[in-house]
């Protein structure tokens, strides 16, 4: 029974300690009494309810793909038999794929045709295999779907992720976190990976934000802003309150704590990777049933001993416990690692008493809550501390991409032409040399930013000429353009107008 009244004041929660059947078939219930504000969570103590997103955090999470047509699911052999590995620029749009059971579980091998950024045309042409494909397989269902821009554009997933894909572009990893699950967990994803929809996608890179993530400190977090679901109760990862409102710890005036941050993130990511391939059948459910087990210093049963033996699960506690300690170091808030960090060299079960453990992980709600609202009115002031700034921050976010020193004067196809199928497009004229030509860049991501850089620089459609004009170089780095324009289009972040490029 809930009894309220209106108005800022103290309210008083009983929580269910016993309750004993009695004789008549009444019951004897004891509680425990807590007493403070009581938010619309019908939860003492911190307010998380109240918790700000933050620009901070802002543009960098996502949901993975949703298909909408399982057509677009191949395994290893049939993505060979489509053209992987022998038809040119294919690998841009047959990809690695992951769901939630990839992670947690036993992953599957899969892969997905993904054709965003392509017309049907285009795909016809160019990869006719993949066309049939999904047409036999995806355009029947889709016809039946009542939504218009599912039926029309059928060779593209439902929901493409049009903000996750520019995030994405010029990383060579992620972190992703599986929506709903036992255990909170987060790992690296090559960026080669496409996510499922019940992945959340966090594009960023460095290790640190990995380990803060997988510490002690936001697991509490997300599952006090988080959702329930499913018969088993398992938390949902919200991403507008468990990560968009987070508070990250300030790294950078911490260099040599975030050095050793990274370090513990990557050893640990590294772990459970080296692990799990050193053995078929081990999941991370499995290490982490067995890693609560020994915290609460439970025997460990036959099953759950071998998981321990190959899994390495007390190696696994003691890198979470190295983590949290530092990520508390890194707030400020050593005084908390007592009651919620394991002792050092990673003896279990954990130190605290239970009452002891609960009151220091409501405290340190009640921190993180203060400090999302002193990053909330910092924001208002103008100051904004980006996870990802030359992503995120609107002043850099193009300054990642070289500048182009002229532009060039193009005869180019209207937009409104059509074109015959059995015509080419029309070329645009020789353009004109360019004031300063720029060297071909060394690595992919400097590329990917080079050609991005070129079309945004470029108000209209242009040619491959255009772009081959703005750079030099030895060998055949030319080649590489067609691809990295594919590229570029299946991350959104390109587009393709009567066989002209223009930014996506």
């Amino acid at each position: 029974m809930t009894v309220g009244a209106s108005g800022a004041r103290e309210g008083e929660l009983l929580k269910v300690l016993r309750e004993t059947s009695l004789p008549n078939g009444s019951s004897d219930v004891s509680f425990i009494p807590q007493q403070g504000m009581v938010p619309a969570d019908l939860r003492v103590g911190a307010n998380v309810v109240a918790a700000h997103a933050l620009r901070a955090n802002a543009d960098v999470s996502s949901p993975g793909l949703k298909l909408h047509g399982a057509g677009f699911i191949v395994t290893r052999d049939q993505a060979a038999a489509l053209g992987l590995g022998s038809v040119p620029t294919l690998d841009a749009h047959i990809r690695e794929y992951r769901n939630g059971r990839d992670l947690t579980d036993l992953p599957r091998g899969v892969m997905v045709i993904d054709l965003f950024g392509l017309s049907v045309d285009e795909v016809r042409v160019r990869f006719p295999a993949a066309y049939q494909w999904v047409h036999e397989r995806v355009k029947p269902e889709r016809d039946q779907n009542a939504r218009a821009t599912y039926r029309d554009s059928w060779w593209v997933f439902g929901e493409p992720r049009r903000q996750l894909r520019p995030a994405l572009v010029g990383l060579p990893r992620y972190i992703a976190t599986v929506e709903t699950a036992k255990h909170r967990t987060f790992q690296f994803l090559n960026a080669t990976i496409a996510p499922d929809n019940k992945l959340i996608a966090i594009a960023l890179p460095d290790a640190a934000p990995l380990d803060v993530l997988s510490s002690r400190m936001h697991v509490q977090w997300s599952l006090a802003t988080g959702s329930k679901l499913g018969v088993g109760n398992d938390p949902v990862y919200v991403k507008t309150k468990c990560f968009e409102a987070f508070p990250f710890p300030n790294l950078a005036d911490q260099p040599t704590l975030a050095a050793q941050i990274a370090a513990t993130a990557e050893e640990l990511d590294a772990h459970r990777k080296r692990q799990q391939a050193a053995h078929a059948t081990l999941t991370l459910t499995d290490m982490y049933n067995v890693l609560d087990a020994l915290r609460l210093g439970r025997p460990l049963t036959a099953k759950e001993k071998l998981t321990h033996a190959n899994g390495l699960v007390s190696v696994l506690a003691e890198l979470h416990d190295r983590l949290d300690a530092l990520v508390l170091q890194a707030y400020g808030w050593a005084d908390l690692a007592p009651a919620l960090v394991g002792q050092p060299g990673g003896t279990l079960p954990w130190p605290s008493k239970p009452a002891a453990q609960a009151a220091a992980e409501e405290e340190l709600l009640v921190r993180l809550v203060a400090l999302n609202a002193e990053r909330a009115a910092e924001e208002a002031r103008g100051t904004v501390r980006w996870l990802r700034p030359e992503f995120q921050d609107p002043a850099r976010r193009g300054a990642a991409a070289e500048p182009v020193s002229t532009q060039q004067a193009l005869d180019l196809v209207a937009d409104d032409v059509p074109l015959s199928p059995k015509k080419k497009p029309a070329k645009s004229a020789k353009p004109a040399a360019a004031a300063s030509k720029r060297p071909w860049p060394n690595t992919l991501p400097e590329q990917m930013r080079g050609v991005a850089g070129v079309l945004t620089a470029n108000a209209r459609p242009i040619a491959i000429e255009v772009i081959e004009s703005t750079f030099t170089g030895r060998g055949p780095w030319k080649r590489r353009i067609p691809q990295i324009l594919d590229a570029l289009a299946a991350l959104g972040r390109a587009r393709v107008v009567n066989g002209l490029w223009m930014l996506g």
